[in-house]
């Protein structure tokens, strides 16, 4: 049974998602703010967090930027601001989806069972690696795994799927468009710029220098490519 941390500092909030994850069959803890929140998601180690953004003691960017130092859980967060701008900082500090409030019970369970879903996938242990290697970086399509020069690289989710899109398509242009649906896999609302700020936090983990990368490589006023 997944494990699901509702972190809102609403109570009707938190009392309605979690009697829905639970009806779905998912355990479920919950925390009104963000400091027990992001002890909570330290010490009982959820599959998925479900993060509010305006909290107090501790707001949803700083619990995300602190649990993304020590985790690579999945972070969708819950935010009743509109505003690009607050989903973007979201995603820079490392949540891999956002949902805007009020939203309905459909597409939050949707989004929850895609996380899960990728996240149990990656726990499934290889018998045979499906390892392709582009220079001294190397991807275990099947581990979920991204070597440079051997050293284990920590990648979200969203950013190991951008990552292996892009280098099994190999020098193929995609416009933010096109890799928002292939990759994310859903109506996005036209929010372009996720996909630019996960290509940013891919280029600081896997370039040796992300202001000259040499994978991930920006085709001025088109798109993206995997260089090889």
């Amino acid at each position: 049974m997944a494990k699901v941390l509702v972190v809102d500092d609403e109570a009707s909030i938190v009392n309605i998602i979690a009697y829905n994850l639970k009806k779905e069959g998912y355990e479920v803890i919950t925390a009104e703010n963000g400091e027990d929140g992001l002890e909570l998601a330290l010490s009982e180690n959820p599959d998925l967090v479900l993060l509010d953004i305006m909290m107090p003691k501790m707001d949803g960017y700083e619990v995300c930027r602190k649990l993304r130092e020590k985790s690579n859980v999945p972070i969708i967060m819950l935010t009743a601001r509109a505003d690009e701008v607050d989903k973007v900082i979201g995603l820079e500090m490392g949540a891999d989806d956002y949902v805007t409030k009020p939203f309905g019970n459909r597409e939050l369970m949707a989004r929850v069972k895609a996380h899960l879903r990728r996240s149990t996938v990656k726990d499934i242990p290889a018998e045979n690696g499906n390892v392709q290697t582009f220079g001294d970086l190397s991807i275990d399509f099947d581990r979920y795994e991204v070597k440079k020069r051997g050293e284990v690289i920590n990648l979200t989710m969203r950013e190991f799927e951008l990552l292996t899109f892009l280098a099994t398509q190999k020098t193929q242009i995609f416009n933010r468009e096109t890799l928002l649906e292939k990759v994310w896999g859903y109506e996005y609302f036209g929010d372009v710029r996720a996909v630019d700020v996960t290509i940013r936090r891919l280029r600081e983990k896997i370039e040796d220098d992300p202001s000259k990368p040499r994978f991930i490589i920006t085709k001025r006023g088109i798109g993206y490519y995997f260089n090889v």
